[in-house]
């Protein structure tokens, strides 16, 4: 993958630093790398954090594998990091307090928690009334996590033990394609890209999405990449499963809607028996028993997914209010025609 386009100054020494046009990689102590009044919608912050994350997966195009243990680096994404765990934890801490004072157990609450975030429905207009560009936007939108589909959550693997773990790895298997290449979620995914005529290639679309979906992918990272985090992304793979298999069904009937090739289809398709199973591993037999094991993570639990079900109302709230303005829910205006299929 190409470095992308800076978009503002901190992501700039970043870039500039990675490609090697700037000495050194420090940024001064004295200087706020956060300096709006959201940082979910900071497009600067979230590419930075974004590309220094992308060091722990797959890294750059000409870009040293040693950058990924840089220390001024690093440090730069822990003064990154700190700001955006702050906000989201403020922004949910009214549901995690409200789930952890409720009653049932740990699934039996997280399902309650899903149900605690008003948001507009992106698949319900997608199965109804969005047009073929709109999808197109969509894919795009969901290219910069799906091509690395269930990679965040597989840090926790190492972190855990017992029951979790044995569950986990069960999940991640099938997320994974149960040994099968071509039936691996990521690989799907980039067929169902290429049905709808766009890149499949990893990253191929990262300077078109603006901050909230890098946000949505920042926060799975933080939470995965952080031991003391291993919690809170048990808590969001838990909401993300358990609110998978019902918007997968009205995805797929939107894309035969419009008439877009099998393949595409067959990605949600995938995911509506799958995840309708999964969301039972993921809140019982992992977020469960992990609780179960130490009580103390608990609230990190119910923190990540509240994480989850808030970042996706922020980027579902944003998309749809660009599409009801007829405007792009893109950076950069609107779609080239020959992208549409």
């Amino acid at each position: 993958m190409r470095l992308p386009s800076a978009r503002g100054p901190v992501s700039a020494h970043v870039l500039e630093t990675l490609s090697g046009t700037e000495d050194g990689s420090a940024w001064p102590a004295d200087s706020n790398v956060a300096r709006g009044p959201d940082v979910l919608a900071d497009e600067d912050v979230q590419l930075a954090l974004w590309v220094l994350y992308e060091l722990h997966y797959r890294g750059f195009e000409g870009v040293d594998d040693d950058c990924e243990w840089d220390p001024g680096l690093l440090e730069l994404r822990r003064r990154l990091e700190g700001p955006f765990e702050a906000e989201l934890r403020r922004r949910t801490s009214a549901h995690v307090r409200d789930a952890m004072s409720g009653d049932g157990d740990v699934a039996d609450r997280m399902f309650a928690l899903t149900g605690t975030f008003e948001a507009p429905s992106v698949a319900r207009y997608v199965q109804r009334e969005a047009t073929g560009e709109q999808l197109v936007e969509f894919m795009m939108h969901r290219s910069i996590y799906h091509l690395k589909e269930s990679d965040p959550q597989s840090w926790v693997v190492a972190r855990i033990s017992g029951k979790p773990k044995a569950a986990l790895v069960e999940l991640q298997y099938d997320e994974y394609g149960a040994g099968r290449p071509e039936r691996l979620h990521a690989t799907m995914f980039g067929d169902a890209l290429e049905g709808c005529g766009l890149d499949r290639e990893y990253g191929a679309y990262l300077d078109q999405v603006p901050a909230h979906t890098l946000a949505g992918n920042n926060a799975m990272s933080l939470f995965g990449l952080h031991r003391r985090l291993r919690a809170a992304a048990l808590g969001h793979l838990g909401a993300f499963e358990a609110t998978s298999s019902q918007p997968c069904r009205r995805l797929a009937g939107g894309v035969r809607r419009l008439g877009l090739p099998d393949q595409v289809a067959t990605y949600f398709d995938e995911h509506i028996e799958a995840d309708a199973v999964h969301e039972q591993l993921a809140l019982r037999e992992i977020c469960g028993a992990l609780v179960e094991q130490d009580p103390s993570l608990e609230q990190d639990v119910f923190f990540g997914a509240a994480t989850c079900l808030l970042l996706d109302a922020v980027s579902g709230e944003a998309m749809l209010g660009a599409w009801l303005s007829s405007r792009s829910s893109l950076r950069g205006g609107d779609l080239e025609p020959e992208a549409v299929a």
